[in-house]
C-alpha cells in the first residue's frame, strides 16, 4: 500500500483533465457527480496550469486503465518512469529550453555578451575601474532588481529602500560573476541560467520556481577591497 502513495496525488491531479475530452462531461444527477465535477474542475485548472501541452486523451487513458485494472505499466515501473522523468528528462528539457533561450538574446542584441557559465549581460555603466570587485574576499554594497523571463519582479531593493552589504563570496555565482565586470556606481542587466541562481531547488519565499532563468538588474553602489581592510587592520594593531 505505500508504494502507492506517491501515484495517488498525481491520479487526482490529473483526473480533472479527462472532463475537458471525454465527450460530453459529467452527468450531474447527484450531490456526488456535483462535487466530484468540481474537484475535477480544480485539478484541471492546477494541471492546465502547470502544463498546458500535455496530452489529455493520453491522460485520461491512464485513469480509465486504472479502473479497467489493464494498466500498460506495473505501479513499480510506473514510480520508475515518473522518477526519472521527474529528475533527469524535465531538468534536461528545461536546461535545453534555457540555453535557447539565452542564446536568442546575444545574437538578437549585440550589447550583450555572455560568460562561460551562460551568464548573459549588457554592461549600462562601466563604474569606476580603479574599484571593481576581483576576489571573493571583497565586499560590496549592491541594490539590485529581480524579475522572470516574462517580465514579473520578484524582488526590488529600490522599492524596500535597502542595499545589501556583504561579501563577494557570499553571493548568488552568477550575481558575484556579474559585479565582478563593473566598477562601484557601475551598473549591469545579466540574464543568468538557473545554475548560476537559485538551481533545481528555486525559492519559494522568493517566488523563484525550479529551474528558473532570472534577469538581473544590478547596481554596484560601494567596494571594500579586502587588501585595503586587511592593511588597515594591522595598521591599527600596530
Amino acid at each position: 500500500m505505500k508504494r502507492n502513495v506517491w501515484l495517488l496525488p498525481l491520479l487526482a491531479l490529473l483526473a480533472g483533465a479527462c472532463s475537458k475530452h471525454s465527450g460530453g462531461g459529467a452527468k450531474l444527477a447527484s450531490d456526488t457527480d456535483s462535487v466530484a465535477y468540481v474537484i475535477g474542475m480544480n485539478v484541471g485548472l492546477n494541471l492546465q496550469r502547470m502544463d498546458s501541452t500535455i496530452n489529455v486523451d493520453a491522460v485520461c487513458e491512464g485513469i480509465r486503465d486504472v479502473f479497467r485494472d489493464k494498466t500498460r505499466l506495473s505501479v513499480e515501473q510506473a514510480e520508475t518512469f515518473y522518477l526519472s522523468y521527474l529528475n533527469y528528462a524535465l531538468p534536461e528539457k528545461a536546461r535545453a529550453y534555457e540555453e535557447q533561450f539565452l542564446a536568442d538574446i546575444a545574437t538578437s542584441n549585440r550589447s550583450y555578451a555572455r560568460t562561460s557559465s551562460g551568464v548573459t549581460y549588457t554592461v549600462t555603466e562601466v563604474g569606476d575601474q580603479g574599484r571593481i570587485p576581483t576576489s571573493d574576499r571583497d565586499s560590496v554594497e549592491v541594490r539590485y532588481v529581480i524579475s522572470t523571463t516574462d517580465g514579473r519582479q520578484l524582488f526590488s531593493s529600490y522599492e524596500r529602500g535597502d542595499t545589501l552589504r556583504v561579501q563577494l563570496r557570499d553571493l548568488r555565482p552568477g550575481v558575484r560573476e556579474s559585479v565582478k565586470l563593473i566598477g562601484r556606481g557601475g551598473r549591469i542587466e545579466s540574464w543568468i541560467p538557473s545554475a548560476e541562481a537559485y538551481g533545481a531547488e528555486g525559492d519559494k519565499e522568493l517566488g523563484v520556481a525550479p529551474n528558473t532563468t532570472l534577469r538581473y538588474e544590478i547596481e554596484l553602489v560601494g567596494v571594500e577591497k579586502y587588501g585595503d581592510w586587511s592593511r588597515r587592520n594591522n595598521l591599527r594593531r600596530k
